[in-house]
Order: structure tokens, then sequence, then C-alpha cells
């Protein structure tokens, strides 16, 4: 099976013209053997900024083998016109000789490609694709006959490509040609991707927040985002990081959560400073000459008082300063991050006060410009609309995620041993549904100490892989050897997995801590979301819902 890149074109919801080149990616996937690569735009964050589809020009994909070389194809979807200038495709309000279209296109990729280091000599071949019609007139067609696959050849696809893009040898080229393209359709890493596995990281196509924020001018640089789960908050984080590098200055990110700090400096480039507020401070400290000692009374209190006390020398200044999870922040932490800036530095802050999980008030930033992002758009919609209807007015997000609908699973269970077979359901049905134990995560509602589930190493068939609490020598976490990721709630913020199992919701009333909880939870959730929700909890949800018990 070929390796389609980005990710995610399964699970987008898409009609039309974008619904004919989803097929013909399913059939490249499924015939193309492991060793090509196909690069596409069919994708929602690409559609939804009105790009369209191709990845350039009229470029719809790009099929790459072992050795660097490329194969351009263009798809023409519907009916096509025969004359005798060759074929001709109409739309609404123009027509498109599509000989001289596809010359066009080709000659102007293969200028941008060959200008790139090393790509000077990739061997370029171009296809047109058209399924729905059947070319009458190759002769006159305006391209050659073999060159054409119309739809008396349709089936014929993956076999005409290895013909013109046999699989090739193992080549650095392979390497630059992907670094190429993956500029070329804006392609980034995904900062909320499941975090503790060694598989390569998910890839999504740049744009939304993480596009237009970065357009504000202002002058000094301070603006605050406040955007819901899934606006892209952390995505527009990495940009910003990766911007500061690429101007040839140094970022610093800091957030409060260890886990996607830890994520976030494995996806960043190098360059800059990416840790937690404490990580910053022991950081700072050690570069001192100073050892923290972590097992003292209020160790980490005292590791703020002392980073504080010291005076910031050049080499611990930056030319950006990010701030992500700001409502986990306390005034005096602010104040330590901000001393770390130059002074003309571009400073963002991120912030979700509906992530507000330690009952902080809300932070002074006087003087700076507020920008707000309401849109999910990683969750299901399903999830979106649910959480909707708890939320309090005023705090309503809106579903903006391409993900198919589907029905939150509620599993109720009366004690700790329905706890365990209701979760052990959970998984079940998360591995009917096609997910890999490596794409599902459960998330306990509870704190680790008070959580009934930690206990276990394993239920069912499938091992459970927790954070041991130890760090190896590089500061990276160690995860113990299960498959499927058990977390607590506070510790998943900023994180996210296909399947969600979010167990052991358990409460009397539906206060504005149970709902904060709540919805950093269920917003996890990339593809499906089960709720393993005590008997008591499931009375309070349904009259909350206007359901009857």
């Amino acid at each position: 099976m070929a390796k389609i890149i980005p990710d995610g074109w399964r699970e987008v919801v898409v009609t039309g013209g974008a619904q004919r080149e989803i097929e013909t990616l399913a059939v490249l996937a499924n015939e193309l053997p492991e060793t090509y690569r196909v690069y596409h735009a069919v994708h929602w964050t690409n559609i939804g900024a009105g790009k369209g589809f191709s990845i350039y020009g009229e470029i719809d994909f790009v099929v790459v083998n072992q050795a660097g070389d490329l194969l351009l194809i263009e798809q023409k979807s519907g009916l096509l016109e025969e004359t005798p200038e060759g074929l001709v495709k109409r739309y609404d309000d123009t027509v498109k000789r599509v000989p001289a279209q596809m010359a066009r296109n080709v000659a102007e990729f293969q200028r941008k490609l060959y200008k790139r280091p090393g790509c000077n000599k990739v061997r370029v071949e171009n296809l047109l694709y058209c399924p729905d019609y059947r070319v009458e007139r190759l002769e006159t067609a305006g391209l050659s006959p073999e060159r054409i696959i119309d739809s008396r050849r349709k089936d014929e696809l993956a076999a005409i490509i290895q013909r013109f893009l046999p699989e090739g040898a193992m080549s650095l080229q392979a390497t630059r040609v992907d670094t190429f393209l993956r500029g070329l359709i804006q392609l980034e890493a995904d900062v909320s991707a499941l975090v503790g596995r060694a598989e390569a990281l998910v890839t999504r196509v740049a744009g939304g927040l993480a596009h237009w924020a970065r357009q504000i001018e202002i002058e000094p640089f301070r603006l605050r985002v406040v955007g819901t789960a899934g606006s892209g908050k952390t995505q527009l984080a990495l940009k910003e990081y990766e911007a500061t590098i690429e101007a040839g200055g140094r970022p610093l990110y800091v957030c409060f959560n260890r886990p996607l700090a830890d994520h976030f400096a494995q996806v960043a480039p190098r360059g800059g400073v990416a840790a937690t507020l404490h990580g910053l401070c022991d950081q700072f400290l050690r570069d001192h000459g100073i050892t923290p000692d972590f097992h003292r009374p209020q160790a980490f209190d005292r590791l703020v008082e002392e980073a504080a006390a010291l005076l910031i020398r050049p080499d611990w200044l930056f030319d950006s300063v990010i701030v992500d999870e700001g409502q986990d922040f306390r005034g005096e932490w602010r104040d330590l991050v901000f001393r770390h800036a130059r002074e003309d530095a571009r400073i963002l802050w991120l912030e979700d006060p509906m992530q507000n999980l330690y009952g902080l008030p809300e932070m002074l930033l006087p003087g700076w410009v507020r920008l707000r992002a309401n849109s999910n758009s990683r969750s299901p919609r399903g999830v979106v609309k649910l959480l909707s209807q708890l939320l309090p007015e005023g705090e309503a997000i809106e579903p903006a995620g391409p993900f198919l609908e589907a029905d939150v699973e509620v599993l109720t269970y009366a004690d700790g041993a329905g706890l365990a077979a209701q979760v052990k359901e959970g998984l079940r049905q998360c591995q009917a549904a096609g997910y890999r134990p490596e794409d599902i995560a459960i998330v306990t509602f509870r704190g680790r100490e008070h959580s009934a589930l930690f206990p276990y190493t394993q239920l069912g068939r499938h091992t459970l892989r927790t954070f041991t609490g130890e760090y190896d020598l590089l500061g990276d976490p160690q995860y113990s050897d299960g498959k499927v990721l058990l977390e607590t709630v506070y510790r998943f913020k900023g994180q996210a997995a296909p399947a969600i199992i979010f167990a052991e919701l358990d409460f009397e009333t539906l206060d504005d801590k149970t709902l904060r909880k709540l919805f950093v939870g269920m917003t996890r959730a990339r593809l499906k979301l089960i709720l393993v929700v005590s008997e008591r909890a499931a009375k309070v949800l349904s009259s909350a819902l206007g359901e009857e018990s």
C-alpha cells in the first residue's frame, strides 16, 4: 500500500470534485506498492481556505518513487470536449484548454523544483486522468495517447503509473524531493498528535489560525489568542516558533503541561527553547551553576523563586516568546517568562478559559490585542454539538471539523468491576471500528492517585502504556511497554488521539469544574469518543441534556 501524504484524507467530509479525487486517492493507496508516496491537497484545511484541491496549478497528485523521480497527475472529472485544438474542459465561466494548461503547469513546477539544491536532475513525468470521459480522437487530443488515461483505462491507473515511474533504487534525492513537496503544499507536524509513540508524526495541511493570526500587524507585537479546544492554538505556536528560527532569531515556547512541552520539543526545529515553566527555571538555574534539589519541601515553588532572583543574561533573551496554556499560569509565572523577551520581541499568549482546571483568575494583559477563535476543527462534529448543549451561554463553540458525524457512545457502570468491564467494552468497540491499540487513549476523569484504573497493567487483551514518572538521559519521558495509552485528563491536555475512551466520569452535579474537565476530555477525540459514566453521573448528564432517564 502506498503512503499518502498528508494523511487524514479518509476521514474528511467532501462532495463534488473533491469526492472524485478522494476516490482516486483510495485507488492509489490500495494498488500502488509501499515503495511509492502520493502527495495531494484534497484536504479540509485547504478546501476551507478556498484554495481548491490541487497541489500546484492544476496538478492534483504527485507520485514519487524510491529514487525521488516524479509523476504529475492532472485529474479532469466529468465531461470534456474534443476540439481541433485538443481537449477542452468547460467550467461555469471559463474554458480551459487541457494540453496547454498541462504544459504550463509542468514547466512551472519543474522550474520551482530545479531551483532546489540537489533536485536539478529529478526526472518528471506527467499523465492526464479523466475517469468519466472516453476520448474518441486520441490523435487530436493534444497529448501523447499513452499519457491519457480515460474511462476505458481507468482500471489500469496504478499499472500505468508504474510503467512510467518504476520503483527505482533508494536515493537521497527522494528526501530532497519530499522536503520540496511538503513545503509546496504547506505540510506541518501535528502538535496535538498522540504522544509517547515511536511512529512518524501525523502531518496536516497548514492553514486556519496558524496562518491568519500571523498576518496581524501590531507594534509592539503583543497578541492574546483566546481559542477553544481544537482551534489550532498550539499549531500557531509551532508556526511562530519555526518562523523565528527561519528569520535567524531564537524563540522561547513555554507551557504548563509536561507531556505537551515534551511533544512540542520533539516536533519543533532546533534553535530555540521549548519547556514547561518549571523546566525553563531548571535549565536557567543549571546554566548559572545551580543544581535544583527536587527532594526539598515545596521544591517547585522554590525553583521559581530562585530563578526569579537571578539577573537575565543576554544569552537568555529571546526574539519571540510564546506562552501556551496561558489559563494555567499564575501572575508571577507570567512575569518570569516575559523577562526573557528582548525589547523588540514578539510575544504571543495562547489560552482557553474552558480548559482552566485549576481555578486560576483571568490573567491581566492590559493593552494587548485580543483575538478570539471559537471554531473547533479537530473534534467530530457530534462531540462539539453535544458539548454545545452543556456549555453555558456565551461559551458556545462552533463545529468546524471535517470528520464524519458520529454518535457519542455512552457506557454506564455501577462499581469498580463494572468500570473495568465497560472500559474493556470500549476497547472492543474501538478495535471493531478499525482503530489500532496505538490509536486509542484511555483518559480518566480522576487524578492518578485516585483512579481505579492505574493499578491495571492490562485490560482484557490490551496492555496499558503509562508514564513511569522517569526520564532518560536526554530528558525524554519514559512509558511502560503497553499498547493503549492510559492518562489523566490533567496530563492529556494539549494532546489528542483518533479514539478516546473517557472513563471514570463520576459526579453528583454538573458544576463549573466538572464541566471544564468534561470539556477537556471530550475534545481530545479526533474521530471516536466513548464515555464510561457512573450511573449517577449518567442521570446528571441526561437531565442537563433534557433527555428522559
